[in-house]
């Protein structure tokens, strides 16, 4: 029998501002079955009782004030579910699963709402017929009202004239218009005009002939919509296979039902060339949300949603909680991106929330990737994901030839540069054919991982076989189990001095570039590069356009951009993300690998990559050269069943903050302490022995210890790691000790943030 409670906290006014304005309303009996988060409800307000509307966004059996103050709900409307309800619905979810306070949740799912000026369009237009405005022209003119006699000729030929005009060019004061408007010649009218941030003219239509498997997803998925079956689809293209297309394709179809859709795209691939694609199609029925918008556009885009004068929402993950009253798909391209998952408090993933969007509106989702996450992966063999496998490049182009090029080699064979001869060799005819090549530096997740460059070896955890961290005090240490080490002088292997951390940099490749081919033209892309707005277009559009020979950058370069001149993808230290220290290291490593890659050659010339590494028969870089994510998938997910890591089983993290040490170590001591407890008890319950539970909670338990970045703006920061194979049943534990939190006195001054799968170490 589920438990009806006495009293719900209520917010009236649906703004960022006010979240933390709540009122407390008890719920009359007759209205409890139907009194839950998110409802929208009819209250008593203010000293004259007026009615006003509002939603629930909590609800308690503790009184906050005297009982005797607190007003009874008049009514809960039940016609139809409001958007702003779904949202408070959404916001309750990812509070519930993920963790941080509901005020936190809200934050993120409400548009925020804050005094920005409309942009206002204003027409002086005659109030008169023009007969009467003769008359009037000629008593100016009689008059020597000059400035009157000008605007009301200007009126008699053109009916209306934009105010700025008046103002401007034909030189009209304020106190002239005012006159005119109270003798009732003219009058003004205006119109709010919303900031559009797409302001380019789209292209003609283009219609491109699907191949047999792309049709077949378009038609599989359009067919269960039209049947009312809403599923979670994962497509799995290869690079160049045409994904884009069978998103167009399936939006089309969907947007002509009268539905609206959202699609993600990581920020960093949110480009103009992937925009205009869309705006080709949709026209300006689509729009865009981004990082770099003003607040004034974001806003705009943000209403035009909520009023139904947008069909389509292109952006990242923030782009999720869209105003769409009939919101019918969500598209998630690039699902793997690491991107999708919040950073801050509530540290949600966007593929869980997309889903229960769309199960709270009544749309599907697809996730679309050439190299899924293993998380989506496995739900689609498992049959909780529809699965379509894209094989076929677009066009019928080629998948490029891959080399991969041993370092160790180059080393033996006298070549220190950070070039090898195969490389060099390359570019160099790249340069005098007059095509293109992409220089990729694998930086992401790099942590200060130390190997030796003569025979390759990494210097790992022997407990946990993700590599050891280098720290400034000349130690080694793990972040999963808090293993230490000194660092070595000598490689453990092989006995050779070339041991050190490992690193590189956009621009030293960039001076080096220049030394070696001193008549290219160059482009880099990195974060310094692209501060400005607007950047990561230009530079994009001029390597496109074909003005520069050599582009160098980090993975932004390699997130589903589209040259058809590249003929060539060099990959430089292809192995710097295998040893981040992080248990989804080969993951990222065979992602980036399988993506860089896959910008040569879509064009019609045939392509080449050349993979750098010390690791060449690391099967994460064998099975990215061949673009063979099967074999990827299973060795992989073989080390994740062994170790119990995501998907296999899920982590719980728990990072605690503190400005005081002392406070923040005993803290995360009795947390720790007050976990095993909990799940001794529980795991009691199940009936298992003393021996038994004890072993299980020496695997579920990892720490407490500092985390990798023990101190960081005078705040200390300790981590607790939590493994299970339930997902529900660490969410009862993290709501048990979020329960702790609220009732202990050792927790005052210190921060708790709940981190679900992470996707990446503390």
């Amino acid at each position: 029998m589920v438990r009806l409670l006495q009293y719900a906290d209520i917010i009236v006014d649906i703004s960022s501002e006010h979240l933390d304005k709540t009122y407390q309303y008890s719920i009359p009996e007759e209205l409890k079955p139907v009194a839950m988060i998110g409802a929208p409800v009819i209250i008593p307000f203010g000293k004259g009782n007026r009615t006003i509307k509002g939603y629930i966004v909590s609800l308690s059996d503790e009184p906050k004030i005297n009982v005797q103050f607190i007003k009874p709900i008049v009514a809960i409307e039940e016609k139809g579910i409001r958007i702003e309800s779904q949202l408070i619905a959404l916001a309750y979810y990812i509070k519930e699963q993920f963790g941080g306070t509901m005020n936190d949740a809200l934050r993120t799912v409400i548009p925020v709402k804050k005094s920005v000026k409309h942009i206002e369009k204003r027409r002086v237009v005659l109030a008169v017929t023009k007969e009467e405005a003769h008359q009037l022209l000629a008593t100016a003119l009689k008059k020597s009202h000059k400035a009157k006699a000008r605007l009301l000729q200007e009126l008699i030929e053109k009916v209306e004239i934009d105010y700025e005009l008046v103002i401007g060019k034909l030189n009209i004061s304020r106190s002239t218009i005012e006159s005119l408007i109270k003798d009732g010649a003219i009058k003004l009218q205006s119109e709010t005009m919303y900031r559009n941030p797409i302001s380019i003219d789209p292209s003609r239509k283009k219609t491109i002939s699907l191949n047999e498997e792309q049709q077949t997803a378009v038609n599989t998925i359009l067919k269960d919509y039209n049947e009312g079956i809403r599923k979670t689809y994962l497509i799995h293209g290869k690079t160049g296979s045409g994904k884009t297309e069978v998103y167009l394709d399936i939006i089309e179809g969907i947007i002509a039902s009268g539905k609206q859709v959202i699609m993600l795209i990581p920020e960093i691939a949110l480009t103009y060339q992937t925009v205009m694609r869309f705006y080709a199609r949709f026209g300006e029925r689509i729009s865009i949300i981004n990082s770099r918008l003003s607040q004034g556009e974001r806003y705009d885009q943000s209403l035009r949603a909520k009023n139904g004068e947008v069909d389509i929402i292109i952006g990242p993950r923030s782009a999720l909680f869209t105003p769409f009253k009939n919101l019918g798909l969500v598209i998630i391209d690039e699902e793997h991106e690491a991107s999708y998952k919040s950073e801050m408090p509530p540290k949600y993933h966007a593929r869980e929330v997309a889903i229960k969007r769309a199960e709270l509106s009544g749309a599907s989702v697809i996730l679309g990737s050439a190299t899924p996450s293993l998380e989506s992966y496995t739900k689609a063999m498992n049959g909780e994901f529809g699965l379509f496998q894209l094989n076929q490049r677009a066009k019928e182009a080629k998948l490029p030839m891959v080399h991969i090029i041993d370092l160790r080699e180059e080393l033996r064979n006298k070549n220190k540069s950070m070039f090898s001869n195969l490389l060099r060799e390359l570019i160099e005819d790249r340069l005098i054919k007059g095509q293109q090549t992409m220089l990729f530096i694998n930086r992401r997740g790099y942590a200060g991982f130390v190997s030796c460059r003569s025979c390759g070896h990494v210097l790992k955890c022997p407990h946990c076989d993700i590599s050891l961290t280098s720290h400034n005090n000349g130690s080694l240490k793990c972040h999963y189990c808090g293993y230490e080490e000194v660092m070595p002088k000598l490689c453990p292997s092989c006995g050779s001095k070339y041991i050190a951390a490992f690193g590189t940099g956009t621009q030293k490749v960039e001076e080096m570039v220049k030394k070696e081919f001193p008549t290219a033209r160059i482009l880099r892309m990195d974060a310094d590069t692209t501060r400005q707005k607007n950047s990561h277009e230009e530079i994009l559009a001029t390597f496109a356009s074909g003005e520069a020979d050599i582009l160098i950058g980090t993975q932004m370069i390699v997130k589903g951009h589209d040259f058809s001149g590249v003929t060539l993808v060099g990959i430089l230290a292809a192995d710097m993300s295998l040893y981040a220290g992080d248990y989804r290291a080969s993951e990222r490593t065979f992602q980036l690998l399988a993506q860089a890659a896959g910008r040569a050659g879509r064009g019609e010339l045939p392509g080449e990559v050349v993979i750098q590494t010390y690791q060449p028969e690391h099967y994460s870089i064998v099975s990215a050269a061949t673009e063979d994510y099967m074999t990827f998938y299973e060795k992989e997910m073989s080390y994740r069943k062994l170790l119990k890591y995501p998907p296999a089983a899920h982590i719980l993290v728990a990072l605690l903050l503190s400005k005081e040490e002392e406070r923040v170590k005993r803290a995360s001591d009795l947390f720790a302490g007050v976990a095993k407890m909990y799940l001794d008890a529980n795991l009691a319950a199940l009936g298992l022995s003393e021996e038994e539970r004890g072993r299980d909670i020496q695997t579920s338990i990892i720490g407490p210890t500092d985390a990798s970045l023990a101190k960081a703006n005078d705040i200390y920061r300790r981590v607790i790691y939590f493994k299970y194979e339930s997902y529900d049943s660490l969410v009862l534990l993290k709501d048990f000790l979020e329960g702790y939190i609220e009732t202990s006195e050792h927790f005052e001054n210190i921060a708790v943030q709940f981190d679900f799968d992470p996707m990446s170490s503390y």
